[in-house]
């Protein structure tokens, strides 16, 4: 099963990054899995050297053909003027509308306030159901409080990870695929590095 996490943000250092993370390694302590993780920070220049799928270069079609292929799909971004970022709606713009029907999605985010975290239900649910996704019920959101520098250290945050990595697996098919082959332009998360 392939399991591809996505950071929106384009800063570094990333609580947001670092959410996604411990969510795909929780995914794998679960289940044997290939993970992996676009980071915007990194991927964010070579999609946007181009405005259409059509334009895409090499590195760029890796990178939706990564997400595209994806058995299931951890998107993560920081609050941003009430909505996920720019370059996260790019990566999307690039997807085609019919490469993630039925695919299960697990959504986080980071924002300032807990009120923030209300973007998952307005803005982040409905931009995957526009694709046919089946998200979970359970998303997973963080303030700067739940953190220490930028690693997570809030017990209710990390409980949160687990229930929404329970329902991703109420949610999946029996079948396990097979794991696929990474591409140098993706970055491999290590378990044991994500889990710290």
């Amino acid at each position: 099963m392939k399991i591809l996490g996505i950071s929106g943000s384009v800063k570094r250092p990333s609580r947001t990054a670092h959410v996604v993370e411990r969510i795909v390694a929780a995914i794998g302590r679960v289940a044997d899995v290939s993970a992996e993780v676009i980071d915007l920070a990194d991927a964010a220049p070579v999609l946007f050297r181009a405005l259409r799928a059509d334009q895409l270069d090499d590195a760029g079609r890796a990178l939706i053909d990564a997400v595209e292929s994806a058995d299931v799909l951890v998107v993560g971004s920081p609050v941003y003027r009430a909505s996920y970022t720019g370059a996260l709606k790019h990566l999307f713009d690039l997807v085609d509308f019919r490469a993630l029907q039925g695919k299960r999605v697990v959504l986080a985010a980071t924002g300032g306030t807990p009120l923030h975290g209300l973007m998952l239900e307005h803005q982040f649910r409905p931009l995957l159901g526009f694709f046919g996704a089946v998200t979970v019920p359970t998303t997973v959101y963080a303030v700067e409080a739940d953190f220490t520098e930028y690693t997570l250290s809030n017990p209710a945050v990390e409980a949160r990870i687990e229930r929404a990595v329970a329902d991703l697996f109420d949610l999946l098919p029996a079948t396990v695929l097979a794991a696929g082959d990474t591409h140098p332009a993706l970055r491999v998360v290590a378990r044991e590095t994500a889990a710290n």
